[in-house]
């Protein structure tokens, strides 16, 4: 049985691609020092124990190979190690490739936000169609209980995530994956700490889409700039848009968006009822009819699949409900997400008061690269608190002075917690959002309230 070492398991991409490893009939062991739920406790129930450091004994006797995540990087002592060794290696993306891709129609899901939540919801629909598609999200499926899964089918749906590859090649992860069918959800400027401008990310974008066969698809936002400015650099396949008077459309009847009806090529094709709620998972669930569409899935019966989707852990997930206050986590990581998941929620709980409760985590938000954009993007909250940590290079006083709603700023979590459990009253819902573990931040408020 050939032994594969995953170099930074626990990251949503590579536990999932560990998972599918795994499913193969690899031998899988890992390493990562960023332990934490949901990834962490789905590795270990599945049987893939985690070495919490990157000590260089974990390589005797040597893996066949090693698959190298992109947070890995030189002066790591196991990456020395393996470059002095001359140990096989590889990069994650590149392996999937190789190893399974290849024989597979991509369904991929690209843009800035909504890649996770979007390709959960095409699994889902492909799944309910009865088929048993292979799929690798960005995160812990509300439905099937996991983030990857091998399939058995021509089909394959991947979270395409514009991030790079690993240290030594620095190519998106999804110049990899050569999709069939390519979504762009939209195109914003993030990840500064790898692109220097929009036209990079763009630049990426365009080599993707230069992969799609002339019998494939590209899908994307005829209203957004960013996103037909890369088109406008050159494709090869047929496209089509979403969006008012475009190919595919929808329109929302109800104020939180949980009814919908879809219309294609001007005309009512299916309605949507579901659970889920905001504007923006109206415009993901269309990408994913619209993808589902062109490999012969019934409109009415990808909108049917969607009345039972659950949504990925982290994203509006409620924590708890006691004494009349709700609080939830929410994965966020840009301006634009917290103030679309701000929306969505204040769609839902009309007049309550909403705490939005933000720890600048990204390694975009730590650089201070959007930091004038977060008051306006926290506009719908009734009051913000704002965490402070060591690592951040600039003060997020600099928010608080910006918000014109009651605004706390601490650099203490139990201090935090303290203030928010104070200031709530029932009735009121509690946001959380950060893309790391905030500490804990969550269950200390829980249990103060």
């Amino acid at each position: 049985m050939k032994h594969l070492h995953f170099l930074g398991i626990c990251g949503t991409f590579m536990g999932g691609l560990a998972m599918l490893a795994k499913s193969m009939g690899y031998k899988v062991t890992g390493a990562d020092t960023g332990i934490y739920p949901p990834m962490s406790i789905f590795l270990q129930n599945n049987g893939i124990d985690i070495i919490p450091n990157f000590n260089i004994d974990q390589l005797t006797p040597h893996p066949d190979l090693i698959i190298v995540g992109n947070a890995m990087k030189r002066g790591n002592p196991c990456i020395e190690y393996m470059l002095e060794h001359k140990l096989a290696f590889t990069s994650g993306p590149q392996w999937l490739h190789d190893n399974l891709l290849w024989k597979h129609k991509v369904l991929a899901v690209a843009g800035t936000h909504g890649k996770t939540t979007t390709t959960s919801m095409l699994s889902w629909i492909l799944d309910q169609a009865g088929i048993d598609t292979g799929f690798l999200i960005g995160g812990i499926s509300g439905n099937f209980g996991r983030s990857s899964r091998l399939g058995n089918s021509d089909y394959f749906v991947i979270e395409a995530d514009e991030y790079d590859t690993a240290f030594f090649d620095k190519r998106s992860k999804f110049v990899h994956y050569n999709p069939h069918i390519a979504i762009i959800n939209n195109l914003s400027f993030d990840h500064a700490d790898i692109f220097e401008n929009l036209a990079a990310i763009q630049r990426q974008f365009h080599h993707m889409l230069r992969l799609v066969p002339q019998n494939g698809l590209i899908l994307s936002q005829k209203a957004e700039i960013s996103t037909q400015q890369t088109l406008a650099m050159g494709i090869w396949s047929p496209t089509q848009f979403v969006g008012q008077n475009q190919d595919w459309f929808a329109k929302t009847l109800t104020p939180d968006y949980r009814q919908f009806d879809v219309f294609h090529k001007g005309k009512k094709a299916g309605q949507v009822k579901w659970q889920i709620i905001g504007e923006h998972n109206m415009h993901n669930a269309l990408m994913a009819i619209a993808a589902a569409y062109y490999i012969d899935i019934p409109i009415q019966t990808a909108c049917n699949a969607l009345a039972t989707f659950i949504n990925v852990r982290r994203r509006l997930e409620i924590k708890t409900q006691r004494h009349g206050i709700t609080v939830y986590d929410d994965f966020a990581h840009h301006p634009e997400a917290i103030q679309a998941t701000l929306n969505a929620l204040r769609g839902k709980v009309g007049n309550d008061r909403i705490l939005a409760v933000l720890e600048p985590r990204s390694n975009t938000m730590k650089m201070g690269i959007h930091k004038h954009n977060l008051a306006s993007a926290l506009i719908q909250a009734n009051a913000v608190f704002l965490y402070q940590p060591d690592s951040l290079p600039w003060q997020v006083s600099e928010i608080a002075i910006q918000c014109t709603q009651f605004a706390v700023v601490s650099d203490d979590l139990d201090s935090l917690a303290q203030k928010i459990a104070q200031f709530a009253q029932s009735g009121d819902h509690i946001l959380i959002m950060s893309n790391g573990s905030f500490g804990g931040i969550h269950q200390k408020i829980i249990n103060l309230i």
